[in-house]
């Protein structure tokens, strides 16, 4: 049977009678197979692409801001997040929220209600920061799996060895796995990886926060400053700040993924109030943990925390807790850089299906018999170009390997644009507000404010990538 490739469900015909394909039991009214996402299930999947590695950097960019600055901060980019999110809920139908006709992609959103030069604007920058996002995981997975080896090495030896190790080994092993789990057709069959990464970054920010608490407890005392790092120049104190910007902004990133999400959900009740229940869920868990990770492990190292929460050494003990905490990071980073790259697979391969339509390469499934589970449809095409894109994803990590600078970029570039600047649009669009009302007026001071914010935290992460290839040698990063 030769089945078309796209995105969600684009490509899923199933061997099903006449009878069952009048069946509204069967299918929904786009005659796209029923879905059966629920609020819980798409907060899993938000849960997953929200809390990432981003948490780790938290009590970082809270030291560059200080104990009154760095929290209003964290809640402000929560509110932006939140309130955003549910403006773009409503863009999932087109004008009426319960028999619209669907945008499957948030790029579909963007065509149906902007149109134009702002789709192509809208598809570089999505892509790009989802191209950028698997580059981030794999850097950051990689340095968690390299503290599991160091934390050993420093508990073997007493904390007499530097234990120095490379990189690149643990980035080309995170790639192998990405190459397997690539071949997960599409979103919905992402649930179990979703709902296990939404555990494991659970479990790792639960065990960082412990052990920020525990510090505190043993220090006697709350470490930091209202100020934040001040033995500093003041231009390393600008692009300090500016770059803690970029990471938490990074931090709460998930709208680029929020249509693809929401096109899992079924309906009644309308996709967007389920929707907009999953973001409340999924922006005030992780806003809570967020607060609670950033802030006792600021006030456990002050204005010395560590980049990275779990693996720049803050803590040495208990190393086996650290190790627990660390594998469920990588365990975690598996899923979310599923999650973040289904779009981006799908759009290439609806793409090329709708330009090669008589391409067997391209457009034929091989059903291959699993035991245990159903019929796999393994496509050549889908099979060779993930496989690519994964190669070349690790390559680009292996030569970048700055886990900060390149977290607080990807937050920068991805902010205003994805998270505020379309989102807002399109509302307009959808909700027909007059040009000059004072709802109008309120939505484009939001916008503006955001991008001079996106703007100043994307100069501040230049800088400091800036600094860090002055010492850099390709290939070579040794921790």
């Amino acid at each position: 049977m030769v089945e078309k490739n796209g995105s969600k469900n684009h490509h899923q015909t199933f061997d099903v009678s006449i009878d069952q394909q009048r069946d509204s039991k069967y299918f929904d009214d786009d005659g796209r197979i029923k879905r059966t996402g629920t609020a819980w299930t798409a907060s899993a999947h938000v849960i997953t692409a929200v809390v990432g590695s981003g948490v780790l950097s938290l009590s970082w960019a809270i030291a560059q801001l200080g104990w009154i600055a760095g929290p209003i901060v964290m809640i402000l980019f929560a509110w932006v997040t939140y309130y955003t999110s549910i403006l773009l809920c409503e863009c999932y139908r087109n004008d009426d929220p319960i028999n619209g006709k669907r945008n499957y992609t948030y790029m579909d959103a963007v065509h149906s209600n902007l149109g134009g030069f702002q789709v192509t604007l809208c598809g570089i920058v999505q892509y790009l920061n989802l191209a950028g996002a698997a580059i981030g995981y794999t850097i950051a997975s990689a340095i968690s799996m390299m503290a599991i080896e160091r934390s050993n090495c420093f508990h073997r030896s007493g904390g007499k060895d530097p234990c120095h190790m490379n990189s690149n080994i643990y980035m080309i092993s995170f790639g192998a796995v990405q190459i397997i789990f690539s071949q997960i057709p599409d979103f919905d069959q992402l649930w179990w990886l979703s709902s296990l990464a939404a555990v494991m970054s659970f479990t790792y920010s639960t065990i960082g926060l412990g052990l920020g608490i525990g510090k505190v407890i043993g220090n006697k005392k709350i470490d930091g400053t209202m100020a934040g790092v001040t033995d500093v120049t003041k231009a390393q104190k600008v692009w300090g700040s500016l770059q803690a910007l970029g990471d938490i902004a990074f931090a709460y990133a998930y709208s680029m993924i929020l249509i693809e999400i929401q096109d899992t959900v079924k309906a009644p009740p309308s996709e967007a109030k389920t929707m907009k229940k999953a973001t409340i869920i999924s922006v005030a868990a992780t806003t809570i943990f967020y607060m609670l990770c950033g802030c006792f492990g600021y006030a456990a190292f002050g204005n010395s925390s560590p980049g990275n929460l779990l693996t720049g050494f803050g803590f040495y003990n208990p190393f086996w807790l650290l190790d627990i905490a660390n594998a469920a990071i990588v365990i975690h980073l598996i899923g979310s850089y599923q999650v973040y790259c289904q779009p981006l697979y799908a759009f290439v391969e609806s793409y090329t299906a709708k330009r090669f339509p008589q391409s067997d390469f391209v457009n034929k499934n091989i059903k291959i018999p699993i035991p245990g589970i159903q019929m796999y449809k393994l496509n050549l095409f889908r099979l060779v170009w993930r496989t690519i894109f994964v190669i070349l994803s690790t390559l680009v990590a292996m030569l970048l390997p700055f886990f900060n600078d390149i977290v607080g970029l990807l937050g920068a570039i991805g902010f205003w644009p994805l998270t505020v600047y379309f989102p807002v649009e399109m509302y307009i669009v959808q909700k027909r507000i007059p040009k000059w009302s004072s709802k109008w007026i309120c939505l484009q001071l939001l916008s503006v404010v955001c991008l001079i914010i996106s703007i100043a935290a994307a100069v501040g992460s230049i800088a400091g990538i800036v600094l860090d290839l002055k010492v850099f040698k390709p290939f070579k990063s040794v921790y």
